[in-house]
């Protein structure tokens, strides 16, 4: 029914979109989260992996600015792959014990950590497409 009204671009276009928001809209509140309580668990998990406390405060970047940047569509793909690093390293300081097993209700443990890691890559991949403030489509 879509396709009869809009054409293939229009939807590809829509589909990052919504990508871009989804991934983009439901990372930044856990962002808000540690802006308003901090980072300070994430200062301790890297202080028992022998790493300096202060590279917690990257999470700004990776689930306030990025995020952020995904929603307006601005450097869209470099957002989308600091998302994914930031997943990355979550998934190393806090969930890599969980990366075989399954949760209590049979799914991934780590699925939404998973979820915003491969979306972010998606949004690096695809890019922002036309509904966005730069629409640029080499490595914004």
């Amino acid at each position: 029914m879509l396709r009869g009204m809009l054409g293939q671009r229009d939807l590809d276009d829509l589909g990052r979109l919504l990508l871009r928001v989804t991934v983009g809209g439901l990372l930044i509140l856990h962002g808000i989260h540690k802006l308003r309580y901090g980072v300070g668990g994430i200062a301790g998990l890297l202080h028992d992996r022998g790493l300096p406390g202060f590279i917690a405060y990257g999470v700004y970047i990776g689930e306030v600015v990025a995020p952020a940047a995904m929603l307006a569509g601005v450097r869209a793909r470099l957002a989308g792959l600091v998302v994914a690093f930031n997943m990355v390293v979550a998934i190393f300081l806090a969930h890599s014990g969980d990366i075989a097993s399954l949760g209590r209700s049979g799914g991934w443990q780590i699925e939404l950590a998973a979820l915003y890691l491969l979306g972010g890559l998606c949004v690096f991949l695809l890019g922002a497409g036309r509904f966005a403030l730069s629409t640029s489509s080499r490595m914004d």
